[in-house]
């Protein structure tokens, strides 16, 4: 593809300066505009677009962009050896080659990588998830859905991106915008209508989303996460909110997109009366658990084996049939529902798309067995949604047999301020809490834990070693196992039929991070090997 083409829509070109094949021209962005900055440059052929240096092509083109643990402009020499003839910088750059500079290099990544493949996203119908909790189980619901629906479609998040059978996999929830722009190509290409995509707070504060036209957007909550990274609530929020006050509002499809918001949370109430009033407003249809919103339940009833109940909608009721199990799952089913209602379904293909959604990969996912006990594992890793499951757990324990037994720990390198608050909830929750390692990263195992004890001696919880809880447990309280597969094992080991043991914290995921190693580990395999 010309160069040209690629650098159609760039935003903020500061600089081109080229330095090759006898020729030494510079220009400055305050010699002139956008394009005639652009006419200065050689309009070379393009092969490939790459931010990872060790990756490039001859005839690509490099766009040095800054990560966490290492920065794009440290290696713009290797992707000169390797044969880029056009780097694109947000520094100042002294070399042989043309250099483009810019404001930001994720933001002309963004617009480069669509540009290179063909604005793909204006050719599909995208549905844009996000939220703190929420977003995996949404889409597999709304992959149902639309499926069912007769639509072919695709799903791009957390655990894999997936289409025509086809399953690959996803190192982060959003991928990087070239990744992106690439896979809305390939799932184009093989005659994706609808894809469904998670959209983290990363994504949009680093401009992976950029260039990628959205039609509905849909806000599940929001909680205590990433604030490592965010560094306070409001920061965060502004951050998840963009989607809906920037990305739906811009490009070709202006006018003619539409919000779902969960109205039952505080943050999500607040977005839709903005998104409401706004003076460009754009239909926003509101979820919850009351009358009052455009979609909500009632008659609903909870067991370990899923939710039933009836929703009313716009379009009419249903009655539906769920093999999702608790609160939080009504919430994420509302949502997927007024998705549905958003693109124009009929109530009875939303009851079928529903109802044939099945266990999600790490989402309280349930362990069979013949012990009689009730096993799941979660990717539980905040306070709310840790809360949100084991209340639920509860609410049904409340009127069924057993016992609740947990399995938690804490990332390291991570936001620390949720490790108290992680075991003060468990421990207000749990009959037996097992705290344990989860990702340590590069951090010491026990001065996690040791956090996560501070919470969890709120609750006044009796402390037991490990020869004495082989005697049983006698009351309510926690020991501490650093050694995860020894805590999945004591979990199962310490249950008797009819009690429910949550893994919480992992999932879907099969690794885990422990100094600067990645090891594998699964706690589904864990916890089968231990019922045996």
């Amino acid at each position: 593809m010309k160069l040209s083409i690629l650098l159609e829509s760039v935003p903020e070109i500061r600089s081109v300066s080229i330095v090759k094949e006898g020729m030494e021209h510079q220009h400055s962005a305050g010699t002139g505009r956008h394009n005639d900055l652009c006419a200065c440059l050689p309009d070379y052929e393009i092969g490939s677009i790459h931010y990872r240096a060790q990756e490039v092509k001859p005839d690509g083109l490099f766009v040095a962009v800054k990560g966490f643990k290492a920065d794009g402009h440290d290696f713009i020499d290797e992707a000169l050896t390797r044969g880029a003839s056009v780097i694109v910088t947000q520094k100042p750059v002294n070399k042989e080659s043309v250099i483009i500079e810019v404001e930001n290099t994720r933001r002309a990544l963004a617009a480069i990588s669509a540009n290179f493949y063909g604005n793909a996203s204006e050719k599909l119908f995208i549905i844009g998830i996000t939220g703190t909790n929420g977003k995996t189980t949404t889409a597999y619901i709304i992959e149902s859905i639309l499926a069912e629906a007769g639509f072919k479609v695709g799903v791009i998040g957390t655990i894999n991106y997936r289409y025509s059978g086809r399953v690959f996999p996803n190192p982060m929830t959003t991928p990087e915008s070239l990744d992106l722009q690439r896979i809305l190509a390939e799932m184009h290409e093989n005659g994706i209508t609808h894809v469904v995509l998670e959209v983290s707070s990363h994504a949009i504060d680093l401009h992976r989303i950029d260039c990628c036209r959205i039609d509905i957007g849909v806000f599940t909550n929001l909680t205590r996460e990433h604030l490592d990274y965010h560094g306070d609530m409001d920061s965060y929020w502004f951050c998840k909110k963009r989607l809906f006050t920037e990305h739906l509002k811009t490009g070709p499809r202006k006018g003619h997109i539409s919000a779902v918001v969960n109205c039952d949370d505080k943050r999500g109430k607040g977005l839709y009366n903005l998104l409401s009033e706004a003076s460009d407003s754009m239909p926003v249809i509101s979820t919850g658990s009351t009358a009052d919103k455009m979609i909500w339940p009632d008659n609903i009833k909870y067991s370990l084996t899923g939710i039933t109940g009836r929703i009313s909608t716009e379009r009419g009721v249903f009655n539906f049939k769920s093999p999702l199990a608790g609160e939080h799952n009504l919430e994420n089913i509302l949502s997927a529902t007024g998705v549905g209602i958003a693109i124009g379904l009929f109530p009875a293909i939303i009851k079928a798309g529903i109802e044939k959604t099945g266990w999600i990969p790490g989402r309280l996912e349930f362990i069979p067995n013949k012990a009689g006990k009730f096993v799941f594992v979660d990717y539980a890793h905040t306070p709310d949604a840790l809360e949100h499951v084991l209340s639920s757990l509860r609410s049904i324990k409340d009127n069924e047999i057993g016992r609740i037994i947990c399995v938690v720990g804490c990332g390291g390198d991570r936001d620390r301020g949720k490790r108290p608050l992680m075991g003060e909830i468990a421990g207000r929750f749990c009959d037996l809490t097992i705290i344990t390692s989860d990702n340590p990263r590069t951090e010491d195992p026990m001065g996690i834990i040791s956090r996560i004890v501070e919470g969890i001696k709120q609750t006044s919880l009796k402390e037991y070693t490990l020869p004495e809880l082989a005697s049983g447990i006698q009351e309510r309280g926690y020991v501490i196992e650093p050694d995860r597969r020894k805590a999945i094992k004591l979990s199962i080991t310490s249950a008797g039929p009819g009690d429910i043991i949550l893994i919480a914290g992992k999932g879907h995921e099969t690794y885990q991070l422990i100094g600067g190693e990645t090891f594998h580990f699964d706690d589904r395999e864990e916890a089968r090997e231990a019922l045996k």
